[in-house]
């Protein structure tokens, strides 16, 4: 997507990929809590196979799905790249828009070919992990945040609350139907994912990221330290014995918190982290290094998944409402990763993001102008790379 979309619009683009993940998770959770009271096999062959239809769209999609112009390029194919880039920008492939940015692309291309030359299968993912740790341009740096990224996203917690909310509010004995609040929570998500699309170009990646960490550990250390008061901790047995907050009103407080901190998740850190992964990455180790990145997501989407029962689950941890302590700390350090590592690519094609990552630092990446393109650099013999800066 960040290959074929347009600099000016890409992020927005983008996003719409983690606006379409936050529709499935609602339309999922419409789908069980309609089937939650079903005591047949339908309450999860019905889920299940509902599944199907997507599948079917999607694959009837990408069969209308256009290839990368940049991949042509990078395949030798120039003809067929005119071809794409006429068919995505809607020009004429005569155009000299088409024809500059085609001349944009090919000259990147030909400079990251001096940088990193043609190898083998597995000297292509070994690309992604050369060059030196301090270099902020080098394919190790890169792939190192692209996975970070990732990582960080998955820190947040936001899926222990999609996956562990309904047991783990039920546990409270305040809510009547928890099926219901973790529907909301979905709808929220949804709701709150398309504002990024005006965010990302309108204040930056860099932005979005910083204050949407600032805004989730607020809200999860706000959660934990009522929890921990008054709230989810504090419980009674009622008449049956069964166990119920003391504090129905701080509960309320507690889910008003969670609410809040989807919000910021999905106009922040949801769609933000995809965005990124998609424009850091050279066109030679693009694909390897966005697959990475998802891998680390998967990685520790997986992780949380398993290791959240141990550390809520009464017979284990019963860390109750201080697992939100657990994901504040992380969120903070989501807050200062940002600050530190995470580079500005707002307004600039996917060449130029290379250049500005060789040129600023991710503190001053905002204020970088570019001062040529690729294809006058290359025109002037500004593109030569000394032999030592090979890989």
């Amino acid at each position: 997507m960040s290959e074929i979309c347009p600099r000016k619009v890409r992020g927005a683009l983008v996003a719409g990929y983690q606006f379409c993940i936050t529709i499935g998770l609602m339309l999922a959770s419409c789908v069980v809590y309609a089937t939650q009271d079903r005591k047949d096999t339908g309450a999860y062959r019905i889920p299940i196979a509902i599944q199907f239809i997507w599948a079917l769209i999607l694959a009837g999609g990408l069969m209308c799905l256009p290839d990368s112009p940049r991949y042509f390029v990078k395949k030798g194919n120039l003809a067929a790249a005119t071809s794409s880039l006429s068919r995505l920008r809607g020009q004429d492939p005569n155009s000299e828009y088409i024809q500059v940015e085609l001349a944009e692309i090919v000259a990147n291309e030909e400079y990251e070919r001096q940088l990193i030359p043609s190898t083998t299968w597995f000297g292509s993912w070994a690309n992604c992990f050369k060059g030196s740790l301090w270099k902020a341009n080098s394919n190790l740096r890169k792939t190192i945040l692209g996975t970070s990224l990732q990582m960080m996203q998955q820190w947040t917690g936001v899926n222990f609350i999609f996956y562990y909310s309904t047991p783990f509010l039920k546990s409270t004995g305040a809510i009547s139907n928890t099926f219901l609040i973790s529907m909301v929570f979905t709808i929220i998500n949804v709701f709150s994912t398309p504002i990024s699309f005006w965010t990302v170009e309108r204040f930056g990646r860099r932005t979005i990221l910083f204050w949407g960490a600032l805004g989730m550990l607020i809200c999860q250390f706000l959660v934990a330290i009522i929890g921990v008061t008054v709230g989810f901790n504090k419980t009674h047995l009622d008449a049956n014995g069964e166990s119920i907050a003391n504090n129905v009103s701080a509960v309320n407080a507690q889910i008003a918190f969670i609410a809040i901190f989807i919000f910021f998740f999905a106009s922040t850190w949801g769609p933000g982290a995809w965005i990124l992964i998609g424009e850091i990455f050279p066109l030679p180790i693009r694909s390897r290094g966005v697959g990475l990145s998802t891998a680390s997501n998967w990685l520790w989407n997986t992780i949380i998944a398993v290791i959240t029962p141990y550390m809520v689950g009464e017979k284990r941890g019963n860390l109750k409402s201080s697992v939100f302590f657990v994901w504040g700390g992380l969120c903070t350090c989501a807050f200062v990763y940002t600050y530190f590592l995470v580079p500005e690519t707002k307004g600039l094609s996917l060449e130029q993001v290379d250049k500005m990552m060789e040129e600023t630092t991710p503190r001053t990446s905002a204020k970088w102008k570019p001062s040529t393109t690729f294809a006058h650099a290359a025109e002037d013999g500004m593109l030569n790379v000394p032999a030592e800066k090979q890989v």
